[in-house]
This record gives structure tokens, C-alpha cells and sequence, in this order.
């Protein structure tokens, strides 16, 4: 069984940047790919980004194309969101999530594994 923990999360204001991490707990070659995923309030959750674990390709979401960047470290078995120039809509749990398929993608079905979130609040 996967565990991954997410960390990072907290208040910050508008404009302000935030880097999330997900540290899994085991070793990076049992699963191919990581994902984030936020929930805003009252809404459903929806894809962020992804990246597979060899070679680093990645997959964002348009939303977030240009603010958001994913990274891993496979060393430390741990990927990274940095957010920049936050906006009171980026208010979410965001999830982490691991794939063991090769595909990088947005659908849920493509996750073997989640993380319990962390909370990340924009004030304006």
C-alpha cells in the first residue's frame, strides 16, 4: 500500500506563492506517475497537474498553465507544486495522487492512490 502525505498548505494572500510537496512512502519506481488535484468549496475536484516519475514529462491543466509548475525530486521519493501569483479562486484541498500506469492525465481513473490533502486559503 502507497501512503502519500501532503504538506505545504496554509493562509496566504493574493498574489503570494505557495510550493506544496507529497512525500510518498515507498520507493519511487513502484508508481509511474504523481497527480494534483484540488477541491474548492462546494465544488467537485478537478485535475491541477501530473508528472511521470522517469524522465519528468509533465501535464497541467490550462487553468493553471503559466502559475503552476510540477517537479519531483526521486531521491527524496517526493513531487513538488510550486504556485505562483495566487488568486482567491485557488482556495482548495489539493490531493496528491500516484498513478501506476505510465499515462500522464487528468481523469481519476488514472490513480492508484491518494493523499489526504492539504488546505491551501487565498485571501484577496
Amino acid at each position: 500500500q502507497v501512503q502519500l502525505v501532503e504538506s505545504g498548505g496554509g493562509l496566504v494572500q493574493a498574489g503570494g506563492s505557495l510550493r506544496l510537496s507529497c512525500a510518498a512512502s515507498e520507493r519511487a519506481f513502484s508508481t509511474l506517475t504523481r497527480g494534483w488535484f484540488r477541491q474548492p468549496p462546494g465544488k467537485e475536484r478537478e485535475f491541477v497537474a501530473a508528472i511521470k516519475l522517469s524522465g519528468g514529462a509533465t501535464y497541467y491543466a490550462n487553468s493553471v498553465k503559466g502559475r503552476f509548475t510540477i517537479s519531483r525530486d526521486n531521491a527524496q521519493n517526493t513531487v513538488y507544486l510550486q504556485i505562483n501569483s495566487l488568486k482567491p479562486e485557488d482556495t482548495a484541498v489539493y490531493y496528491c495522487a500516484a498513478g501506476k500506469a505510465p499515462l500522464l492525465g487528468g481523469r481519476d481513473s488514472l490513480y492508484d492512490y491518494w493523499g489526504r490533502g492539504t488546505q491551501v486559503t487565498v485571501s484577496s
